[in-house]
């Protein structure tokens, strides 16, 4: 782990490096907020920065806010810093060390610090079948799309490829093309030296740079406007880009992996999404399942959040009722996953007996919960032919794959040829084959 110590840290500096390096740490130091800034905006990986309470720590925290570089700070005073340590906190510090420095606690922030907040939690078989593909991928130099409704976990499943892949002892760089607005998303990604228009006030490194070497999520790419999209095209075909202002371009060696939860193929058709972009990033397609769609991931996951919100909170744990079973399994997750966290995030905080109970599990959509009848009714293949029996398996398992060819194929132990020449079969046959997805 790579640690920015920024002050003197009332005398401690040598100490807390001592304890950071013996728990496996890289430290670098900083005499101010001013030269920490500079050595952040300058690339370098930094995943903890440790902090002198006595510094101006809210201008440290939005400054890196307003660059949008997103790293753990924690703040470390003496005990008598109270009143700064509370200042700290509010300033957006995630936690504070007293001084002089404890081995343990200092041991813990690096562990949280160093924990995977994005744990790929799963129970279903689509999920394991689309897991068996990124693995087999990740090692790859192929530009990877993820498809799939928002909330479904696109993020994670990237980097659970980038974990996986040649690239992972390097950094893993993610940008959200639709939360950056429009006219800061250029300069986000490629970045600007000093003076490259107003408020630029000091060189900043962009997301390909700082991903060099390693992988690079561009998030919602559908959202990118299509102008952008042709420096995109070029820094991906060329392996190099031009900062903003900048005299020359620069040499980059970045994955690239894209998200998106609208049909890419659509946007091209309607002159939104650049043709030859697309098939740049759509050398490997994966598209990741809605939650109603992978039902045996739902109580896995639940479990998993109740944990992790029992802890974060210091509540007991506790058990989910099998009433409270029912009623996951038994709503349609218009949210997906991301609806799931925050679901059990409140359960957790309102359950008041020994188990999370029905009570607790506050559903936002009641037009999503099922319906007892609609549930598909289970036929006996007795009586049908075998051609009958493998035309509905085969067409069940692209239903609940979403329509993505290489996972129904994964599943079904058939290859992407056999499986396409089936569907167009049945298409001729006369049912009804929607375009798929991968």
């Amino acid at each position: 782990m790579e640690i920015l110590i920024v002050g003197t840290l009332n005398g401690q500096i040598g100490a807390a490096s001592k304890i950071a390096v013996s728990k496996g740490g890289q430290v670098s130091l900083a005499d101010s907020v001013e030269k920490a800034l500079d050595i952040l905006r300058s690339g370098k990986t930094v995943e903890l920065v440790m902090v002198d309470v006595t510094l101006d720590v809210h201008k440290l925290i939005s400054s890196l806010e307003t660059s949008r570089i997103n790293v753990l700070v924690v703040a470390c005073g003496v005990a008598n810093d109270t009143s700064l340590a509370v200042k700290a906190i509010k300033a957006g510090a995630k936690e504070y060390i007293p001084l002089p420095p404890d081995p343990e606690l200092i041991g813990a922030v690096l562990a949280a610090a160093t924990r995977e907040n994005h744990a790929l939690i799963y129970g279903d078989k689509k999920t394991e079948a689309i897991l068996k593909i990124a693995k087999q991928i990740a090692p790859s130099e192929a530009s990877v799309l993820l498809t799939g409704s928002s909330g479904t976990g696109k993020e994670i499943f990237s980097r659970f490829i980038h974990d996986n892949s040649k690239r992972s002892n390097n950094r893993f760089v993610a940008v959200n093309c639709a939360a950056i607005p429009e006219a800061l998303l250029e300069s986000e990604l490629f970045g600007y030296e000093k003076g490259a228009f107003t408020g630029a006030v000091a060189r900043r490194i962009g997301k390909f740079e700082e991903a060099s070497e390693g992988t690079l999520l561009l998030d919602e790419i559908s959202e990118m406007n299509i102008g952008l999209q042709a420096k995109l095209l070029r820094a991906i075909q060329e392996k190099e880009i031009d900062r903003l202002g900048g005299k020359a371009p620069i040499k980059v060696n970045t994955r690239i992996i894209a998200t998106s939860n609208r049909n890419l193929e659509e946007c091209v058709a309607n002159g939104t999404f650049r043709q030859d972009l697309y098939y740049r990033l759509n050398v490997i397609n994966i598209n990741i399942p809605d939650l109603k769609d992978r039902p045996g991931d739902i109580i896995v996951l639940a479990k998993h959040f109740i944990k992790k919100y029992s802890e974060l909170n210091e509540l007991p744990m506790k058990d989910l009722s099998k009433k409270a079973e029912e009623m996951l399994l038994n709503y349609l997750w218009p949210g997906n996953v991301r609806e799931l966290e925050n679901t059990m995030h409140r359960a957790v905080l309102l359950a008041t007996g020994d188990e999370i109970d029905e009570v607790a599990i506050m559903l936002q959509d009641k037009t999503a919960i099922k319906e007892k009848s609609s549930a598909k009714e289970v036929i006996s293949p007795v009586g049908k032919t075998v051609a009958e029996v493998e035309r509905k398996l085969i067409l069940d398992t692209m239903e609940s794959t979403s329509w993505n060819r290489s996972t129904a194929a994964t599943i079904l132990g058939i290859s992407i040829r056999t499986l396409r020449n089936k569907l167009k079969q049945y298409q001729e046959e006369g049912f009804n084959i929607p375009s798929s997805q991968g």
